[in-house]
């Protein structure tokens, strides 16, 4: 039943994305969810058995790599700085003052420990569905650049620090600072070695045939390649199939036949990317009858609004601290990119793998997590075309 089940989805995104003409005020994603919400009510559609290794091991290394692949070299190059820090440090601070800003005004009813695995599932930003927005909308283009990058380097760092938090969670171990960043950066560096290496070595095999099919196919075993190697020695998948996809994106700048390579390479990946992007939107949605508890709906908004003052406040310390990043972000682009800190996909693979490795302990936060994943899509999605409108408005 689940090829009917893939089909029908598959069609209702199809529709939506051809339907969808507004897609600056209602972007697909936050219609899909809202359709999946609906579809979790009938049961041939909530019966569907969403897991982890489902939108780990098989949607997200493609999500992942073609978002690297496609992103501008130029505007990683300029923003290298500023996503390097907000993927790492920013990472981290915001975890830390999020989770502790969550577990105070839990009273108590909350871990610490608890608090800040929240914290870390609800800091990757999934902005597939405003980025676009931004470069059309906004007066300063390294909005978009760096809402993108920051999403697409911090999607590898946040599983890294999450991983270390579940265990100490799950297993009741105690927490070691130094050991804690050693293996943060371990991870981290090995995916990224992987990733490099892998896309370099793509890079020069892929000009041993002039056949287009089969350097698509190539692309494709450098997607999943890369991230399944990296799993496979301990580190990050994530990272891998990010900087592979950068080196390959890279490599193929430096050679005349860019613009043939290119051609096949995106046509093929544009179609990929969009029917991911419907099934796993529609997915989350469908999950709503099994993780949503109205019960929690105050806390789950003072976790959503907790994170959006958080958010500021690490952006504005990061972007305020060096002299030759205030001048070129204002007090309406760190709004800006903190409104467009959206919640989505990683974060819903991180809540299936702890509802999956502990279900016990996890079911007191699941429903706070996924409630304030909602919020944040419901919410945030909708506002981010408007309120870029009006702070270039405002900036002119």
């Amino acid at each position: 039943m689940v090829y009917y089940q893939v089909f029908l989805l598959l069609l209702i995104g199809y529709i939506v994305f051809t339907v969808d003409k507004k897609q600056k005020n209602f972007p697909v994603p936050m219609v899909l969810l809202l359709i999946g919400i609906g579809l979790s009510f009938i049961p041939f559609f909530s019966s569907m058995e969403v897991t982890k290794d489902m939108i780990f091991n098989i949607f997200l290394p493609a999500l992942l790599f073609v978002s690297a692949y496609q992103f501008p070299i130029a505007g990683l190059k300029k923003n290298i700085g500023v996503i390097t820090v907000l993927s790492t440090v920013g990472l981290i601070f915001t975890v830390l003052l999020l989770g502790t800003s969550i577990y105070f005004v839990s009273m108590a009813s909350l871990t610490f420990v608890g608090s800040l695995l929240i914290a870390s599932i609800l800091t990757p930003t999934d902005p597939v569905s405003v980025v676009s927005i931004l470069k059309q909308s906004s007066n300063n283009p390294k909005v978009a650049d760096v809402v993108e990058g920051e999403s697409m380097v911090n999607d590898g760092t946040s599983i890294v620090l999450f991983t270390i938090i579940a265990q100490i969670y799950i297993t009741d171990a105690s927490f070691h600072v130094g050991t804690a960043f050693l293996e943060f950066f371990k991870v981290s560096l090995g995916g990224l070695f992987i990733g490099i290496f892998f896309g370099w070595l793509v890079s020069r095999v892929i000009h041993l045939t002039h056949d287009r099919q089969y350097q698509i196919m190539l692309s494709i075993v450098l997607a999943y390649g890369s991230f399944y190697a990296a799993e496979h020695f301990g580190v990050s998948g994530v990272l891998a199939s990010v900087s592979a996809g950068i080196m390959l994106s890279w490599k193929l700048g430096t050679t005349v036949k860019e613009d043939d390579y290119r051609s096949y390479l995106d046509a093929f990946w544009e179609v990929i990317e969009p029917s991911i992007l419907a099934i796993l939107f529609l997915i989350i949605g469908i999950e709503f009858s099994d993780y949503f508890n109205i019960g929690q709906i105050g806390f789950v908004f003072i976790i959503f609004g907790l994170s959006l003052v958080v958010r500021f406040v690490v952006l504005a310390g990061v972007f305020k601290l060096f002299p030759k990043w205030r001048k070129e972000f204002l007090w309406s682009d760190i709004s800006l990119i903190t409104w467009s800190g959206i919640k989505g996909t990683m974060s819903v693979a991180l809540l299936l793998g702890l509802a999956a490795d502990s279900p016990d302990k996890a079911a007191p936060l699941l429903s706070l997590i996924y409630g304030s994943i909602i919020l944040s899509l419901v919410i945030q999605s909708p506002l981010v075309y408007p309120l870029s409108k009006k702070f270039s408005k405002g900036n002119s």
